[in-house]
Order: C-alpha cells, then sequence, then structure tokens
C-alpha cells in the first residue's frame, strides 16, 4: 500500500472537541477489507514543573456491530447522571477559583500520578 493510499485511510472523516487540557479525537477509519470503525482517542496535556509537558492518550476502537449497544449505554450513562446531578458542573476543580492543594509538598492531583493505564480518575467526567 502507497503512503498516500495510508494517508487517505487515516484521514476518512474527524472531528476534534477540545475540553480544557483534554482533547478528544473523533476518527472514522477502514478496515482492511474497506469497511468503517470509529476511534475515540483522549489525549491529556501533563506539564512538569521545568515547564516542560507530555500528552498522555487513551484510545477506543468502536465497531459497527457494537454501536447500537455502545449509543444506547452511553445515553443511559449521560440521562442518569444529569438526571441524579444536573448539567452544573459540582468539582472543585471547575470553579474560577481553584487552586491545588499541597500536602507535603505534593500535590494531591491525578496528574501526579505515575501508576500503570488502569490508574484511571473519572472524578471529573
Amino acid at each position: 500500500m502507497s503512503e498516500k493510499d495510508l494517508m487517505d485511510q487515516e484521514e476518512i472523516y474527524s472531528k476534534v472537541l477540545r475540553a480544557g487540557r483534554r482533547t478528544y479525537f473523533f476518527d472514522v477509519r477502514s478496515t482492511k477489507a474497506g469497511d468503517y470503525y470509529l476511534t475515540i482517542t483522549e489525549s491529556k496535556k501533563f506539564t512538569h514543573d521545568d515547564g516542560s509537558f507530555h500528552y498522555k492518550k487513551h484510545k477506543i476502537y468502536l465497531y459497527k456491530e457494537d454501536f447500537q449497544s455502545f449509543r444506547e449505554i452511553m445515553e443511559e450513562m449521560m440521562d442518569y447522571i444529569i438526571e441524579e446531578k444536573g448539567m452544573e458542573v459540582i468539582s472543585e476543580r471547575h470553579r474560577k477559583d481553584f487552586k491545588k492543594e499541597e500536602q507535603n509538598g505534593q500535590s494531591d492531583s491525578a496528574e501526579q500520578s505515575t501508576g500503570s493505564f488502569t490508574d484511571l480518575d473519572f472524578d471529573d467526567i
């Protein structure tokens, strides 16, 4: 497969959602057989004390045979959250006057986590 064919395969259709330090990429891609599937990538920027930064990325591959079930569960979960908590964001992290609290010289935030991929914090999703 030529380089142009690979680029075409990667750029079928894309949308980007920027949300603070997070960016979500929604990309339609093609299987080898020519069918389409969706990838959803969360990219989160982490800044080090020295000003340098890195990104952590997490990706979901969603195939057509799972679309309907995924959509139903996603809508159910979002509806449940809105019914239970409303649309207002109540996380301290989203307050305009929020400042990280220091504890023994170490930040308490997930940014300082050096855990494995499975150490996820969903408090602000």
